[in-house]
């Protein structure tokens, strides 16, 4: 099959960091694969879902408050900086700041080319005076931003609690990234998930409706499609659970029955209940936010949260590089 699909041009090839995580990940023990591959087109589809179920929280509480602090956020970025949007898929909620803040330019990157190529020219028909240069990229490799916006001073936008989606060092290095990347002066306006009621996480990660399930489940089809897997998908259930001690919610893919299966003709086995760990979900409190925040090379200036303390919005000011010694 893989030898007739190559010779015919109709098998896709997959990105080797993709294979290589998925082949460690499977591996070792216990077994994980990295969040950022559940974002192919599909993944991101059901992403978009995801926001718009009822348990889902984050996205209408982000944008609620997006909506409603726009002036006072404005008020303390100023006009005319470059907004770099870290993980833009659907661009959703850009609009609100986009407005707000006045632009000079608008910079979405996304790893999932399709869907960032998309957003984009929507947000150019929505915004015909912007500038709007698309970067496809994962965010958290290095980064070389475009050259048009070098000019610029820069207001990172990081919404959604995607923060959250790492363990603290690698979040830590990851705003050391940002902050290197975004330059002297930069501003950085982030979406961070509160600590809450372990029942209302678990409905927010395991819905009545079963798209999250579905979500979860489509990295063993993303595995199937593209590494000439043969994992049986069905053997598979989602499971989100509540890390008290790590203050996360984390999702697994269970296995309900003992599995044997080949990726790109290795083979693997893993017994019934067994799991492969595919995501966190950090959740922070005030403090320990603004000390992440610290500790990657920001200094919070500003909080807004909502009535209910479900989520926060926090915009940080690029500390000055230390002199050296």
């Amino acid at each position: 099959m893989l030898k007739q699909e190559i010779e015919d041009g109709t098998r896709s090839f997959a990105d080797p960091a993709f294979r290589a995580d998925v082949i460690d990940g499977l591996t070792r023990r216990p077994r994980a694969i990295p969040a950022r591959w559940f974002y192919d087109r599909r993944g991101s589809e059901l992403f978009e879902a995801i926001t718009d179920l009822p348990e889902y929280y984050p996205t209408r509480t982000e944008t609620a408050l997006l909506r409603d602090k726009a002036g006072e956020i404005a008020a303390r970025v100023g006009p005319g900086r470059a907004v770099v949007e870290f993980g833009s898929g659907s661009s959703t909620k850009t609009p609100l700041l986009l407005e707000a803040v006045a632009p000079a330019a608008y910079v979405p990157i996304d790893i999932s080319g399709d869907f960032l190529r998309e957003s984009s020219r929507a947000l150019a028909a929505r915004f015909p005076d912007l500038a709007v240069q698309p970067l496809e990229a994962d965010f958290l490799q290095p980064l070389k931003l475009p050259a048009g916006i070098a000019a610029f001073p820069k207001l990172g936008f990081f919404p959604g609690s995607t923060i959250g989606n790492m363990i603290p060092l690698s979040s830590t290095d990851l705003l050391r990234a940002m902050r290197q990347s975004l330059g002297e002066g930069a501003m950085l306006l982030i979406g961070m998930d509160r600590i809450k009621d372990h029942a209302v996480l678990e409905r927010a990660y395991d819905d009545a409706a079963g798209v999250t399930a579905a979500f979860n489940l489509n990295l063993l089809e993303r595995i199937n499609r593209e590494l000439d897997g043969t994992i049986p998908v069905e053997a598979f259930r989602h499971r989100a659970i509540w890390n008290d001690d790590r203050a996360r919610i984390e999702m697994h893919l269970e296995a309900t029955r003992d599995v044997a299966f080949t990726i790109e003709g290795r083979p693997f086995t893993i017994a019934a209940g067994e799991t492969i760990h595919t995501e966190n979900s950090h959740k922070y409190g005030p403090r320990d936010a603004r000390i992440l925040l610290r500790a990657g090379g920001w200094t919070p200036i500003a909080e807004w949260t909502d009535p209910a303390d479900q989520f926060a919005l926090y915009l940080a000011e690029a500390q000055a590089p230390r002199p050296a010694p």
